[in-house]
């Protein structure tokens, strides 16, 4: 996220209603809303809150996508328990002092929603001082894993798999759900960039996708794989049939508004699980997955770290390398594992 965002640690204050005559009343509506609107209950709140403005755009956008995270697991502001809220902060791809911001952000007002409902408890208070959390393990620059070669192919079938009968509705999301797999296996985008992609930043055919930015000297153009170029086509060709709105490449609705990260992960996991691959992994295959398995087919082919750090929109050199090592020991692994198995099944031949 561009903004640093602001530590949240303070109670929030009790705004009282002045010459309310029946303060009851008040308290009534105030539980309703935050239970029929929670985002409206939210922005009322925020309101009362002595933010900056630009503060204010970024707590909304995090709630809005923590509420997609509890509509995903099924669960509301009144029956959400801890691990619900760990599993939130645990799968945000961002650095542990974002996790800590968002854990306070959640802590604060659930502080005051449960104050309105005089509960005694919060399920977001004492998260962040919980040393041995599984939300800590954020890591910095740190590869969270690659697909083995047999998984990515099995993917990319999948991707260029007949799409079935399907309504017209899902007929344009799941083109777009694959141009979006693509983006992340195919051209190594990170989720903040994919959300923000422009139809501009691709031209019809051709095997770059520029990533935009604030500052100009951090645009950069990433190498797409030739099933993403693929893929990307089919996509902008089902994008203008459809006549979706606005300039987004990779918008949520027709009406072009941008899609949340909870609803990206969402339909990337959704792709994930209808290849098969899921199934026969210890570990969730993340867009960051994605984007490391982009990195590691240019290694394999023998392209220079660097200019893979580049494609990959790394500003120093040393997370190129460092990358690069972990790729290089993850395959030792991933052939020590090789040999052990055929080691093993000669051994059952033998003894046959």
């Amino acid at each position: 996220m561009a903004e640093q965002l602001t530590v949240i640690q303070s109670t929030p204050e009790t705004h009282p209603v002045p010459n309310n005559p029946n303060p009851t009343d008040f308290f009534d509506q105030q539980r309703d809303d935050w239970h029929t609107d929670p985002q409206i209950a939210f922005d009322a709140w925020l309101a009362k809150q002595d933010f900056r403005a630009s503060s204010a755009d970024v707590y909304r956008a995090q709630w809005g996508l923590f509420l997609e995270w509890l509509k995903l697991r099924r669960t509301t502001l009144r029956t959400v328990e801890r691990q619900v809220i760990e599993e939130f902060v645990t799968q945000l791809e961002i650095r542990r002092p974002q996790r800590v911001r968002y854990l306070r952000l959640i802590e604060r007002v659930l502080d005051h929603v449960r104050e309105i409902e005089m509960a005694s408890t919060n399920p977001a208070r004492f998260i962040a001082q919980d040393g041995d959390a599984p939300w800590r393990d954020a890591r910095e620059n740190e590869p969270t894993g690659f697909l083995a070669h047999g998984e990515r192919a099995r993917l990319i079938a999948h991707l260029f798999a007949p799409l079935g009968d399907l309504s017209k509705g899902q007929r344009w999301r799941e083109r777009r759900d694959r141009a979006l797999v693509a983006a992340f296996l195919g051209g190594g985008v990170k989720t903040g960039e994919a959300a923000a992609l422009t139809v501009s930043c691709y031209a019809w055919g051709q095997p770059w996708l520029t990533i935009d930015a604030e500052n100009p000297a951090f645009v950069r153009q990433t190498r797409l794989a030739p099933f993403a170029i693929a893929l990307f086509d089919n996509w902008i060709s089902e994008r203008k049939t459809v006549g979706i709105a606005g300039n987004l490449l990779f918008p949520a609705a027709p009406s072009g508004r941008p899609m949340h990260k909870a609803t990206m992960l969402r339909a990337i996991d959704a792709v994930i699980d209808a290849s098969g691959i899921a199934a026969s992994r210890t570990a969730r295959a993340s867009p960051q997955t994605l984007r490391n398995t982009f990195a590691a087919e240019l290694f394999e082919g023998g392209t220079d770290p660097e200019r893979v750090g580049q494609w990959l929109g790394f500003q120093q050199p040393i997370s190129s390398h460092r990358l690069h090592r972990a790729w290089q020991n993850w395959i030792g692994e991933e052939i020590r594992e090789r040999d052990i198995a055929r080691a093993r099944e000669r051994g059952d031949g033998k003894k046959a």
